[in-house]
């Protein structure tokens, strides 16, 4: 709770917050929230912002603002369930990693080394490729090469952890690696899971708007991804109607943004120390000599 109090007193968590908490109630009611239907026209195509149209229309004389609403729904769909995914995989792995040490964590280490070296992007594409075109393709995708970076965070928690006197007090009392993982493990690792979860979230927001824009996403959902591919694939920066593309690379930033505000403020309410330099500034006070000084 302490934590979670210092967590709240930052003004930038508290606007990560509401930003990312904004897009996830108008991806929860984007049906409720579309002035227009997304399946047929309602306008001139690329028609400019307007009283009628907010953000303009598509090639199509689709609404934009819409088209971004519905897009929301998708783009956040993936985005959780990819990092719940990636957050489930590497932590378990890190506590494995963390708690047992010696042949697990050697493993665990061998493995997420291998999976570090290889590019992401490029392997997201050849498995997009392979699996198919579709929304939990994607999330799969996404989420089975997103986890490294949660590993190692949650590793290096566990190793600390695990020394701690309340986890040697358990272990001379009989309880079980079990019953340490769930009762003393867990409950300090839980915020710093919260943290690589929303982070995670903002890079599979981002890998999902990637694919979609070179023609891997689910052709039959939109997302913010494909309002941006089909704007470039039908001329819209040649036409001038930068309000077919601009709108949801914007939401995409403003989902980056809030993510990283929330995770950074997570992550320095656990260890304040990252919150301030490693070398304290020290302050000088100069004092005038005095005759006696110089004799």
């Amino acid at each position: 709770m302490k934590n979670l109090r210092r967590v709240l007193t930052r003004k930038t968590v508290l606007a990560g917050v509401f930003i990312v908490a904004l897009f996830t109630l108008v991806a929860a009611f984007a049906p409720l929230l579309e002035p227009y239907p997304i399946d047929r026209p309602s306008g001139a195509a690329f028609a400019p912002p307007s009283a009628a149209h907010w953000l303009g229309c598509d090639d199509a004389g689709v609404d934009m603002l819409s088209l971004v609403i519905a897009g929301a729904q998708n783009s956040m769909l993936v985005g959780f369930a990819a990092a719940f995914v990636a957050v489930l995989i590497g932590g378990v792995l890190g506590i494995i990693a963390g708690y047992k040490g010696s042949w697990g964590e050697t493993t665990v280490t061998g493995v997420t080394d291998f999976f570090l070296v290889i590019p992401a992007l490029p392997l997201m594409i050849v498995l997009a490729a392979l699996f198919g075109q579709t929304i939990y393709h994607i999330v799969l995708v996404i989420g089975l090469l997103s986890w490294m970076s949660v590993t190692y965070v949650v590793r290096a928690q566990v190793h600390t952890l695990k020394e701690r006197g309340f986890v040697s007090r358990a272990r001379s009392l009989g309880a079980g690696d079990l019953y340490v993982i769930r009762h003393h493990i867990l409950p300090h690792v839980a915020p710093l899971l919260v943290a690589q979860t929303v982070l995670t979230v903002a890079s599979a927001v981002f890998f999902e708007a990637a694919l979609a824009f070179i023609g891997l996403g689910d052709p039959s959902r939109v997302s913010w991804g494909t309002i941006i591919q089909n704007a470039f694939v039908h001329s819209a920066v040649s036409s001038g109607a930068w309000w077919a593309i601009v709108p949801p690379g914007v939401c995409i930033a403003l989902v980056v943004l809030g993510s990283f505000l929330i995770g950074q403020g997570v992550e320095e309410a656990m260890n304040p120390r990252l919150g301030h330099a490693h070398v304290a500034p020290r302050s000088f006070r100069l004092r005038r000599a005095t005759a006696e000084d110089e004799l």
